[in-house]
């Protein structure tokens, strides 16, 4: 059985990857943190659904995975990084020109 990964257990690890790696806040308003590492992971998935399979396809599991009781949460990447706006206007833009 696994156990779920804790944020106080986490972050301390985190913190010392970072120091080793040299990476610093740019300011107390601007730093690196855990969260942007599962909002990369999200945001990357659905961009190669759309680059290699139907956009949406794995979805379902990815919301699973981030944990997401409802897909909606999960819809919420697809506004919030423009790298998946302009990948699905571009679908989109095919698809009206008959390229699909």
């Amino acid at each position: 059985m696994h156990k779920r990964l804790r944020y106080t257990g986490v972050q301390p690890i985190f913190q010392k990857l970072l120091h080793h790696c040299g990476i610093v806040a740019r300011s107390t308003r601007c730093r690196p943190r855990i969260h942007d590492l599962r909002h990369s992971f999200a945001v990357s998935t659905i961009a190669d659904d759309y680059r290699t399979a139907a956009p949406g396809s794995r979805l379902a599991i990815l919301s699973t995975y981030l944990g997401h009781t409802d897909p909606g949460g999960t819809y919420w990447y697809l506004s919030a990084a423009p790298e998946l706006l302009g990948l699905a206007g571009e679908r989109l833009d095919r698809h009206l020109r008959g390229d699909v």
